[in-house]
């Protein structure tokens, strides 16, 4: 187990980096306002995969050789954000599964959710820099590596999951306000513009 005292820095300091808005959060937040925060889980539970996988991998030095290699990101980078892209367009044009509708809307499956948070955190090369930079300085080569990656990693994910459910919450506390206009096109347009964004952001970050 790492120092109290590194723990006691690591966990204000990562909890303030996740907050922060970023492709997850506002991913999170945008599909929290479409299908709302029962549904998103699956996606949240996906990130979550995907950054326990980048910080993992971080600790191993994995990731430092992926950063060396940014092409490695390219195919999974520009999938991925024209995947978006395309589902923003879809919501957009109010059209599509995660269409915003009067009615809850469930038909987009699991796995695809689960899948679309995998991949956002996987193909994110900010999320490796920064797990590069941040996790080794907490790692001391003094004491068994598991223990002490076992406690930074769930401060991460656990400051993970609480910031993707504000932001989810966020996103269906919005509907809630817009829907009352009865402004459901209005809506689709702003989730669908923010899908784009992050489908942009993905592919050119």
């Amino acid at each position: 187990m790492p120092d109290i005292a590194l723990l006691a820095v690591f966990l204000p300091t990562f909890f303030f980096v996740a907050i922060t808005p970023g492709m997850c959060m506002t991913l999170a937040m945008t599909l929290g306002m479409s299908i709302g925060v029962r549904r998103t889980l699956w996606m949240m539970a996906g990130e979550l995969i995907g950054v326990a996988i980048v910080a993992i991998a971080a600790v191993m030095g994995v990731a430092s050789i992926m950063l060396n290699y940014p092409q490695a990101f390219s195919i999974i980078k520009y999938a991925g954000g024209a995947y978006l892209i395309y589902i923003g367009i879809q919501m957009w044009l109010s059209k599509g599964k995660m269409t915003i509708t009067n009615e809850a809307q469930t038909e987009v499956s699991r796995t695809t959710l689960l899948n679309q948070g995998l991949m956002t955190a996987l193909s994110n090369p900010k999320g490796w820099a920064f797990m590069v930079s941040l996790l080794p300085p907490f790692i001391s080569a003094d004491k068994a590596v598991a223990p002490q990656l076992f406690w930074l990693l769930s401060i991460i994910l656990a400051s993970e999951a609480i910031a993707m459910l504000a932001y989810a919450s966020g996103g269906k506390s919005l509907r809630v306000f817009l829907s009352k206009g009865d402004n459901i096109k209005l809506m689709n347009r702003i989730a669908g513009s923010l899908m784009i964004g992050v489908g942009f952001w993905l592919a050119l970050g």
